[in-house]
């Protein structure tokens, strides 16, 4: 479910954030900083793949994949959920959305985000886009 909303930000707990050049390799960064900071999520594997594709979507379809370009990981926790956030460099009008299309070759990032997370949307932060996912899990926290 797309939106603006999400949940309170003030019953959270930032686990991590990390910003990364707009570059295809810094996706597997972004999976291996969620890893880092959430070993024992319940839903650790749907993070991942999360994680990966929007930040995929950040560098390919948003200024964070031009030259200089930059995209941001944020993870917290709260409410028994965990919340993924992807902050990119900004794009023409277009806005995060799941394409109808089920058959093309290129397009099913958000579609994936969509099927594995308890819920997904958007905000508009100035020039940049922030698209959140979240995960259930305890909530409580990066561990030891």
């Amino acid at each position: 479910m797309a939106g603006a909303g999400g949940g309170a930000a003030g019953d959270r707990v930032l686990v991590g954030e990390i910003t990364l050049p707009g570059v295809r390799r810094s996706v597997g960064f972004a999976r291996s900083f969620v890893r880092a900071r959430a070993p024992d999520a319940p839903g650790l594997d749907d993070m991942i793949m999360a994680v990966s594709e929007l930040v995929a979507n950040a560098i390919t379809h948003t200024a964070s994949g031009r030259e200089g370009g930059r995209v941001t990981v944020v993870l917290t926790a709260g409410g028994g959920m965990y919340r993924l956030e992807v902050e990119d460099g900004g794009g023409a009008d277009g806005r995060p959305h799941v394409r109808d299309e089920v058959g093309a070759e290129t397009g099913r990032g958000m579609r994936i985000v969509a099927a594995l997370a308890s819920s997904w949307g958007f905000r508009r932060d100035g020039a940049r886009t922030v698209v959140w996912a979240e995960f259930p899990g305890d909530g409580s926290g990066p561990g030891p």
